[in-house]
């Protein structure tokens, strides 16, 4: 089995360098994030990722959940693992220190969180959705449901949910049908069934606070009619320890392609008299809140595309300096050599390399974006930042999820057909990639948020305004002698991009199904484009570094080496994209359903 190394080097490169944790750190709040703490953090959490997540990704993946009579086992390991997660309170590293958080930057958990998800894919997905239900409530819950809640949940000793999906119901949420009865003492009996609940039942921590969206007898039809409403597994006594058990149950775990060591539950709410909840916020605003939580995972689901790619380059790339086979081609004698002296598995390895390391930085530079909008003290700077991670986080949660799909597809064939057997771990992280690109809503779906929510409200201004900029960071490199051949491919890049967001602003009203067609080839293009702006970025920093004299030169001319290789290899595909978005929705449209 491949061991997990954390790439702290390049995590700190990127922190430091390109999402300026200094002025994160210099935010209301964020002042203990100095440059030692946060060294220290990544340290601890590189230890904890490799020595006790890691050793049980593969044993957890072969073992699987196991259900009986409504009880969930995790796979041997995962009980223990979580308590220590808990115990060294990584489950607060970013939430309030009001309910027993440590108040550091989001920035700073985006590179924790990343090591968590590439050491240990299935395990993660529990803090996961834990967090996603404490930004929730944070925003939305009543002070009552924050003082019950949020101190036990912030700790990691309970853990919570996000429950959307049901039978009739999936990406569609104004079918949902599950309900909610208002009773005399203010709560709520909730009536009906949800599936595909990531870690609904489990026996990692001793209590599990669903949220779940359900209708009130009053409510109208559609999404304007679902409440949101908190649903613990066990009720919370006044004292705030555990009370009864709550009609709450799993009925199932499904049996999936990937992350077998996260039970996917169906969960039955109701079936012996009622499960009691309380509503959260107002009534009928339920999916509004839900978006809250949504929001936070899906960017959470973008960095576990970026962290499942390094591991899977972690792993190949071992496996290329150990694999003996074949003879060099740039020499002429019959040694054998390992194979990452071979053409074409070095052309496969920099694809991974390039591709990760530019969705490391555009997801880290997100992650300041998102400290900046909700902790900066001007106004204004808040607003930009909102605006600016609202565009992109469906960028990072589709191009990162499918750019992972591809990588660990690359990883297996690097290692040839041993790439196909279960023992060496390469297929674990493929299986594990699948459902990034589906869950927290599918690509196709991010790429309707990316062109109907994010480019069409505005008339494309944040867009145009993120283009402008990238367009200085091209000028910058152009100008350089060293750096021009990269400029110029980001140049060509951009004008794809800029003309895609005019054929959607221009043409949506009059051709909205045409236009959406191409809306993921667009997703898909931003993201190329937006990679190439950060690896850009980082080419120019590393040249000055190097001019400097400071710091690791070989770790500068592998940046330079890498942003080189992105842009002769990964931007031009930017080109083939934009003729896609602009000239292909018609002819899908059109296309007659009898010929498919």
């Amino acid at each position: 089995m491949s061991i997990y190394s954390a790439p702290i080097r390049d995590m700190q490169f990127v922190i430091n360098e390109l999402a300026g944790m200094n002025t994160v750190a210099s935010l209301p709040g964020f002042e203990e994030a100095t440059p030692d703490l946060v060294d220290a953090i990544l340290e601890e959490a590189a230890k904890f990722a490799s020595g006790v997540l890691a050793p049980i990704n593969f044993s957890g993946d072969q073992e699987g959940c196991h259900w009986k009579d409504g009880v969930v086992t995790t796979p041997k390991g995962s009980k223990e693992a979580y308590q220590g997660f808990v115990e060294n309170g990584w489950g607060g590293l970013s939430c309030q220190p009001e309910f027993g958080g440590q108040g550091l930057p989001g920035l700073l958990s985006t590179a924790v969180r990343e090591m968590w998800n590439a050491s240990n894919m299935a395990f993660s997905l529990c803090p996961l959705l834990t967090q996603g239900a404490i930004h929730a409530l944070m925003l939305c819950g009543s002070n009552e449901q924050k003082q019950t809640y949020l101190h036990k949940m912030v700790s990691g000793e309970w853990t919570g949910t996000m429950n959307l999906t049901e039978p009739n119901a999936g990406s569609d949420l104004a079918a949902v049908r599950t309900r909610a009865e208002p009773q005399a003492d203010g709560s709520y009996k909730i009536t009906g069934q949800k599936i595909f609940i990531t870690h609904g039942e489990h026996d990692m921590s001793e209590n599990i606070i669903h949220l779940v969206l359900a209708r009130t007898p009053t409510a109208p039809a559609g999404v304007k009619g679902i409440s949101l409403f908190v649903v613990p597994k066990y009720l919370v006594n006044p004292d705030g320890g555990l009370g009864e058990r709550n009609d709450a149950w799993c009925a199932s775990i499904e049996h999936k392609l990937g992350i077998h060591a996260s039970p996917t539950a169906v969960m039955v709410f109701g079936d012996h008299g009622g499960a009691i909840g309380s509503l959260v916020g107002e009534e009928n605003r339920g999916l509004e809140y839900m978006f809250v939580m949504m929001n936070e995972a899906r960017f959470a689901v973008g960095l576990q595309g970026l962290a499942i790619s390094d591991r899977a380059y972690q792993q190949a790339l071992a496996y290329a300096r150990d694999r003996i086979q074949g003879k060099d081609m740039r020499v002429k004698d019959n040694t054998s050599v390992p194979i990452i002296r071979h053409p074409d598995v070095r052309r496969m390895l920099l694809l991974i390399k390039s591709q990760t390391e530019a969705m490391r930085a555009l997801a880290y530079v997100v992650g300041a974006a998102l400290d900046h909008a909700h902790a900066n003290p001007d106004a204004a700077v808040r607003a930009h930042n909102q605006a600016f991670a609202e565009l992109m986080i469906p960028i990072v949660k589709g191009w990162c999820t499918e750019n992972a799909i591809e990588v660990t597809s690359l990883g297996i064939q690097i290692h040839g057909g041993m790439g196909f057997i279960e023992e060496t771990g390469a297929a674990q992280h493929f299986r594990d990639a699948r459902i990034t690109a589906i869950y927290e809503g599918t690509t196709g779906i991010q790429a309707l948020d990316l062109i109907g929510r994010k480019i069409l409200r505005d008339g494309g201004a944040v867009a145009k305004n993120l283009l402008t900029e990238m367009s200085a960071v091209a000028t910058e490199l152009s100008a350089s002698s060293e750096l021009a051949d990269i400029g110029k491919s980001l140049e060509k890049g951009i004008l794809d991009a800029s003309n895609c967001v005019k054929h959607i602003v221009t043409q949506f009203k009059d051709q909205s199904a045409q236009v959406t067609a191409g809306s993921v080839p667009f997703l898909k293009l931003m993201g190329i484009v937006c990679g190439g702006w950060q690896m850009g970025r980082a080419a120019l920093i590393a040249a000055k570094r190097l001019k400097e004299g400071t710091g690791d030169t070989n770790f500068y001319q592998a940046k330079i080496s890498t942003a080189r290789f992105y842009a002769q290899q990964v931007l031009p595909n930017a080109a083939a994209l934009a003729q896609t978005v602009i000239g292909s929705g018609e002819l899908v449209m059109a296309f007659p359903e009898d010929q498919f």
